[in-house]
């Protein structure tokens, strides 16, 4: 598998921060009064607007700004447990080494994303796609069509590597390649992705002519 450039995900994928989005999450449906679970099998992947919106029908878009300030808030400030996920920094690490391009392309905004990066010890990338830059969130192909501009790249020389279904499926109709990483098994369209792995660990990037060859390791 060969490719100029990557396009990671942040949440899930580089880092483990499932213990804080369901804290905050929870914590705001129950100060809803709505079922959290319901809340939780919505938001993975999406922009917390997104999911705002999809959880207060008919209510004003000032009453889901200011849901979106306070939860925003909370999310940067609360990065307990936040962990690099196994083999992130390393092969960041190496892509930085090989002088091979990369991008994080996250859903989350600059506060969160930046919180989370930082929390997780991860190098800074040179372009770091946040949902403020994007008018249609994860699964529209915007963000990872963002991504693969900034690098100079064509969508299709670019691999995407994700955890989450909206990811996957906006990584696809992006037209790039996709490695799934950790993705649910019910998660769409997985037999469309070009590798899937339970860890970042089980990939080598190594550097050619024409950019970077990925290959499993055995």
């Amino acid at each position: 598998m060969e490719c100029k450039g990557f396009l990671f995900d942040l949440d899930g994928t580089l880092v483990d921060s499932l213990p804080a989005v369901e804290r905050a999450w929870i914590n705001w449906a129950k100060r809803r009064g709505i079922n959290p679970q319901d809340v939780l099998d919505f938001i993975h992947g999406k922009q917390a607007i997104t999911s705002l919106r999809h959880f207060m029908p008919g209510e004003s878009e000032e009453a889901i700004q200011q849901e979106f300030l306070l939860l925003e808030q909370v999310e940067a400030q609360d990065t307990d447990g936040v962990t690099a996920l196994p083999g992130a920094a390393a092969l960041l690490e190496r892509l930085n080494r090989l002088d091979i391009s990369w991008a994080i392309v996250t859903s989350g905004s600059i506060p969160v994303a930046t919180a989370r990066r930082n929390a997780g010890g991860l190098p800074q990338p040179e372009v770091f796609i946040t949902a403020e830059q994007v008018k249609h969130g994860k699964p529209q192909p915007d963000a990872y069509l963002l991504g693969a501009e900034r690098l100079g790249l064509a969508p299709q020389d670019c691999v995407v590597v994700e955890d989450a279904a909206a990811g996957i499926l906006s990584g696809l109709a992006a037209g790039c390649q996709v490695i799934a990483v950790n993705a649910p098994a019910d998660a769409p369209k997985l037999d469309q992705v070009d590798l899937l792995l339970t860890s970042l660990e089980q990939i080598a990037v190594s550097k050619t002519e024409q950019g970077a060859a990925i290959s499993l390791v055995a």
